[in-house]
């Protein structure tokens, strides 16, 4: 079948959901809970891994913020890759730290930690989570509003300046989507007012939410429907199948070339294929198409679809995916669509 989950890990590990289009918030420690920055040269030479990663897997990196003995990304995955981004990113990290001290050995924590993120809301909450990570920590708990926020804001390894203007811009971080999500004209501000608010306390619905599901971020239904899935693949892994993504060949098409062909094999308009809404697998197959043949984010396949973001796309990528594992004649006909294609 063309279309199936992706999983980036050995069988004796637990299984992660990959597809074109998710957003995942990274978070990875140091090994035994070690100091993995011990100054801003260690913390430069991730910002090159990230760099160099995010070049070789075409990711989108929307938010990080650097603490001594842990990190937080938050990325889309285009291309259904985070396992090989993450492996080039840690790998590239570790040795230049290992020669830099003249040691060796782990430094990460075995595992980092991935939760697949769905819905604008949701996303929104967790950048303002991510990016109030330093005055959070205990030695800034007890400091008064105007010293906590003051140390927020002359925080330099974050995205956050970045994001109020406060600071030079990271090349590699994408600061339009999240910043689409606040209201009003100037962006910066809104965004700025909407974090520093929560300073104040924590967001007791949101925390809710990151402690409902240790693979998801999202609403019960969503939350429901992955671990739903991954309980699924999991009951397949002693019949290990090929699942990769197959790339594309050929020349590449045009979004519209994209929609009119999708839109026929569903025996509708492109106009109706955007109109639907939830529970229509053959949109999440326009999107997977859109980027796959005519090369746009998630983002831009969420636009040309009617959808509001990247996050949106996400779910009927995911639904799409299901369809096509389920039922082997839609797999057939867009196998067809792509050799004409050719």
């Amino acid at each position: 079948r063309a279309y199936r989950w992706t999983y980036g890990t050995p069988m004796s590990r637990a299984l992660r959901l990959q597809f074109a289009g998710a957003i995942y918030h990274i978070t990875v420690r140091g090994n035994g809970r070690q100091v993995i920055f011990g100054d801003d040269g260690d913390r430069r030479l991730l910002y090159s891994s990230i760099e160099k990663s995010v070049e070789l897997g075409g990711v989108r990196i929307y938010l990080f913020c650097l603490m001594d003995n842990h990190f937080h990304l938050v990325v889309e995955t285009p291309k259904g890759n985070l396992a090989s981004f993450m492996q080039s990113l840690l790998t590239g990290y570790t040795v230049c730290y290992n020669l830099r001290h003249r040691r060796h050995g782990h430094l990460t924590q075995g595992r980092y930690g991935a939760r697949l993120v769905f819905g604008d809301d949701y996303l929104l909450k967790l950048s303002r989570y991510v990016h109030l990570n330093p005055i959070k920590v205990k030695a800034w708990s007890k400091g008064s509003m105007e010293e906590r926020l003051a140390h927020l804001r002359a925080y330099r390894w974050s995205s956050y300046l970045g994001y109020i203007g406060a600071g030079e811009r990271v090349a590699w971080v994408d600061y339009g989507p999240m910043l689409a999500l606040v209201g009003g004209k100037n962006k910066a501000a809104a965004y700025r007012q909407f974090v520093e608010t929560g300073a104040a306390g924590d967001d007791p619905e949101f925390l809710e939410a990151m402690n409902a599901s240790a693979r998801s971020i999202g609403s019960a239904d969503y939350c429901a429907w992955v671990d739903e899935q991954h309980a699924s693949r999991m009951a397949e892994r002693r019949h290990p199948q090929d699942v990769a993504f197959r790339q594309p060949a050929g020349k590449r098409r045009s979004p519209v070339e994209v929609l009119q062909a999708v839109a026929h094999l569903a025996g509708t308009s492109v106009n109706a294929l955007a109109a639907r809404r939830r529970g229509y697998a053959w949109k999440g197959i326009a999107a997977l198409l859109l980027m796959k043949h005519a090369g746009l984010t998630g983002r831009a396949a969420a636009s040309a679809l009617g959808l509001r973001g990247g996050s949106g796309v996400s779910y009927q990528i995911a639904q799409a995916r299901k369809a096509l594992y389920e039922d082997a004649s839609w797999s057939k006909r867009i196998e067809r669509l792509e050799r004409n294609w050719a």
